[in-house]
């Protein structure tokens, strides 16, 4: 029956499908979207094989951590495209957005009783999985066969079998290695052109009258306003959805792609892909943001370097900023997937390197000569404007310049009054405002200032030991600054209450 790789298919739940069921259900959660998404063409497969409807359950909580207006918009948007799609397609789909938190208890197991089988999406970070496996005692007490689907990255995260990779570079072998592989398995461009050889249905009466449908998909204020969520956090100015990440992947490609070399790091130049959003919300695949470089690039696996070497160009015969931004795309967005997937402590102090841990901890009674309170950063009220500048952006647009995110996380391990503080403070701002946040690839960028996935750098400094070292001054030094902190606003000026020159105890 499959067409999808077996190494991307976990059963949850071990049990027989049900021919007798009226449906198979898909509950999206994670992969949300209606194309190049192997959840979806895994649960078509079942459609298929049983000529049975299938049905889609696309679900949004409430009662978790961060949850705000500017997360539920962005998801809500790209529930109006997958709407319009599955319509379009004759596929019956429920968006449901809790009005309050455990609202939505229950609509799973109620839609599973009428399943043939129910396929879920695997994702190994932040409350997800948890959220499946109690899906998965539910789902086995009304004796329903459970299966999620990985459709994360370009390899499968299981091919890793159980190692935890160190260093990008170590990664990066492995990966050259599995690449060939994995090639020819793509999920499909357009699943949806295949349910139109499928029986139809309707979403149960009693499901819709006790768990109604999300009807408003403008992401708008007012919409969201009657739900227990921060409203403080506003909704960005990019919309979410399947449709805004492809034109936004059509940008990129045409007119940025070419200097992505030259252009990504200068904040000025603005030479980014501007994909993390939708890559983290399951808008966009990276099989196609793949698809569309190499097109761009008239790739063939004949073009393929002959064994791995773990180099970060080369290895696809692409020119130089396909490469570049290739090992961004997959190299290092893939690094966090085989964190977060093999380790439950990803997002906690003990999960660094030895080295780390000890050097930071040598350095604690170091004179800190400003420390900022959580609040302070928030508000970007430090005495750097160029990190100011940051986090204004962070705070507005729910993304920060990658190369400034790098120096924007360094300064807060040395303004905090210790790292395991720093730690916490970048957690809570990252995932209180980011956009792309609460992801296996934002874990990577905070730990990474920390010291995972690098090595000890001299000389030692005050604060950061041995842990590698960044500046505001050697940034603007390095790349041209000057409209960023022109866009981002004049510089703040600290009040007298926010440092102090106290020693830190860990």
């Amino acid at each position: 029956m499959s067409m999808v790789p077996a190494q991307r298919v976990t059963t949850l739940v071990e049990r027989p499908v049900d021919p007798a069921g009226r449906f198979v259900l898909y509950w999206m959660t994670a992969t949300r979207r209606t194309a190049w998404n192997f959840s979806l063409d895994r649960a078509l497969e079942h459609a298929r094989a049983l000529q049975k409807p299938l049905v889609v359950l696309e679900p949004l909580r409430v009662g978790y951590r961060w949850a705000s207006d500017r997360f539920h918009a962005f998801i809500i948007q790209g529930m109006g495209d997958h709407a319009a799609a599955f319509a379009e397609a004759g596929v019956a789909y429920h968006p449901y957005v809790e009005p309050a938190a455990g609202a939505g208890k229950g609509l799973l197991e109620a839609l599973a009783r009428e399943a043939c089988v129910v396929v879920g999406d695997d994702w190994p970070c932040f409350f997800h999985p948890r959220m499946q496996q109690a899906a998965a005692r539910a789902l086995a007490q009304a004796g329903r066969r459970f299966e999620i689907v990985d459709s994360n990255g370009l390899v499968p995260i299981r091919a890793a079998g159980d190692r935890v990779y160190p260093t990008a570079a170590a990664f990066r072998r492995f990966l050259q290695a599995q690449w060939p592989k994995h090639l020819a398995d793509r999920p499909s461009a357009r699943p949806l052109a295949a349910a139109a050889s499928l029986p139809t249905t309707t979403i149960p009466s009693a499901v819709q009258a006790r768990w109604p449908a999300w009807t408003d998909f403008s992401g708008s204020a007012p919409s969201l306003s009657s739900l227990p969520i921060d409203h403080t956090i506003a909704p960005v100015a990019v919309r979410g959805g399947e449709r805004a990440a492809r034109a936004q992947l059509a940008r990129f490609i045409d007119a940025k792609l070419a200097r992505y070399h030259e252009d990504r790091s200068p904040p000025d130049l603005d030479g980014q892909s501007g994909l993390s959003p939708w890559l983290h919300q399951g808008h966009l695949s990276v099989h196609e943001v793949t698809d569309a470089v190499f097109r761009r690039e008239g790739f063939t696996p004949e073009r393929l370097a002959p064994k791995p070497t773990g180099s970060r160009e080369g290895f696809w015969g692409l020119s130089a900023p396909a490469e570049g931004f290739l090992d961004e795309l997959l190299t290092w967005r893939e690094l966090g997937f085989n964190m977060t997937s093999r380790r439950t402590d990803y997002d906690r102090w003990d999960s660094l390197p030895t080295w780390a841990q000890q050097t930071l901890i040598e350095h604690l009674g170091d004179e800190r000569k400003y420390v900022y309170s959580l609040e302070d950063l928030a508000a970007a009220r430090t005495h750097d404007p160029l990190w100011n500048a940051a986090q204004r952006q962070l705070v507005t647009d729910g993304v920060i310049h990658n190369y400034l995110r790098m120096l924007w996380g360094k300064k807060v391990l040395e303004w905090s009054k210790d790292p395991r503080t720093a730690l916490q403070h970048l957690i809570e701002l990252n995932n209180r405002y980011a956009i792309d946040g609460r992801d296996p690839n934002s874990y990577s960028g905070i730990f990474w200032v920390f010291g995972r996935y690098d090595r000890p750098w001299g000389p030692i400094r005050p604060i950061f030991g041995a842990i590698r070292y960044m500046t505001s001054d050697n940034t603007m030094k390095k790349h041209a600054c000057k409209k960023y902190l022109q866009r981002w606003g004049p510089p703040a000026t600290a009040s007298s209450s926010s440092s102090s020159k106290q020693p830190a105890l860990l």
